[in-house]
């Protein structure tokens, strides 16, 4: 890998389980972190990067890759020797890249729907059909466990790992047994509990940054 990886980064956000990613991958790696509180993620500098304005962004060399299921398969093939991606002959390659796109096609839009208390749209126009699909279908693929694919842990795991921690710490996910057990193998890995402790330590900073800033 002669080209660094940059990661545009705020704590505590979806650029959390990138960076856990990058750490699972050994990957060296530079953090541009963006301070949210003081909208530095609306600067015109980082809208270039991401005319969206969200985290994660990544710049590999001229290749800039947004939305954070891009990002985990970019990663994870940028470094096929670290075993956390299924080639393109393994027959795990198409569940893999079912469980990704599920994830954002499927289980945020749900998440979101029921959050904001929105009723559920009728089924032949649904892009996820209904929550309680939704969340059985992941029920039925953990029972295999005890990774996404079964024995083997892929850079998918990281995605769900995050993504059902953070469903069922808001109260939205259900709390299945499968669920909370896969959380927490999740988070006894230590990526995530290195991450998720200096998460917490640029958040406070953060925070007093924006109330030093008169913005919190």
């Amino acid at each position: 890998m002669a080209d660094q990886v940059e990661l545009f980064y705020a704590p505590q956000t979806r650029a959390t389980g990138v960076r856990v990613l990058l750490e699972e991958l050994g990957a060296p790696y530079k953090l541009n972190v963006l301070n949210l509180k003081l909208g530095e993620n609306r600067t015109s500098r980082y809208l270039a990067v991401n005319p969206a304005g969200k985290v994660p962004a990544l710049r590999v060399g001229e290749a800039v890759i947004t939305e954070q299921v891009a990002i985990y398969i970019y990663l994870a093939d940028l470094f096929p020797e670290k075993g956390l991606t299924p080639s393109l002959d393994d027959p795990l390659r198409g569940p893999y890249l079912r469980w990704f796109v599920h994830m954002a096609s499927c289980f945020e839009p749900a998440l979101i729907d029921r959050a904001l208390k929105r009723e559920e749209p009728p089924h032949s126009m649904s892009a996820y059909g209904s929550f309680d699909t939704v969340m059985e279908s992941m029920r039925a693929q953990l029972a295999k466990g005890p990774f996404v694919l079964g024995e083997r842990m892929t850079a998918v795991d990281v995605l769900w790992g995050m993504g059902l921690r953070w469903g069922t710490m808001f109260g939205i996910v259900p709390e299945f047994e499968e669920f909370t057990a896969y959380i927490e193998r999740f988070a006894e890995r230590p990526s995530v509990v290195k991450v998720l402790q200096e998460d917490q330590n640029m958040a406070r900073e953060q925070e007093d940054a924006a109330v030093q800033a008169g913005v919190a």
